[in-house]
């Protein structure tokens, strides 16, 4: 982490990686359906669907798929949007303000000029200790960190 980036609370996870790519295309890879397939889940997980509503209220689902075929989808709500700069989102809504069955995360993604590269960072605060604990279980550092390469990879392409 960098001097400016707060330490994570006991119920956050923080990724954050300097980048060789413009923040703009940063974001369109969060924002943009077709960039989303391309890098959103490290292998052999794959992205089969996303569809997007990129605005303080709007939808989002995103669907991945493991190995045995097994399809995830992960809907949520957008909460704050400041394009190029900054997206919160969150699945404890799932559209329209409607309640999920369970909320697990809040995600502030931040995209920050810094040297002529892109100050990335990813704050995941859970709604428990315990949700933390669960998400470092599933590989939240390694899993992440390979979804960010993913994108910093093809964002250098945009």
């Amino acid at each position: 982490m960098n001097a400016q980036t707060p330490a994570p609370s006991d119920r956050e996870l923080v990724l954050t990686r300097l980048i060789d790519a413009p923040r703009e295309a940063l974001y369109r890879c969060w924002t943009d359906p077709k960039l989303i397939v391309q890098w959103f889940t490290p292998p052999p997980w794959k992205t089969i669907f996303a569809e997007t509503d990129v605005r303080a209220g709007g939808s989002s689902t995103i669907t991945m798929q493991g190995p045995d075929g097994t399809e995830m989808p992960n809907k949520g709500v957008y909460l704050e949007v400041i394009p190029g700069e900054k997206l919160v989102f969150t699945d404890a809504y799932t559209e329209a303000w409607q309640p999920s069955a369970k909320a697990f995360m809040t995600v502030t993604l931040t995209f920050e000029d810094e040297g002529g590269q892109t100050r990335y960072t990813a704050r995941v605060r859970h709604w428990s200790a315990e949700d933390k604990a669960a998400h470092e279980a599933m590989g939240f550092h390694v899993g992440w960190g390979i979804a960010t390469d993913q994108m910093a990879a093809l964002a250098k392409t945009l």
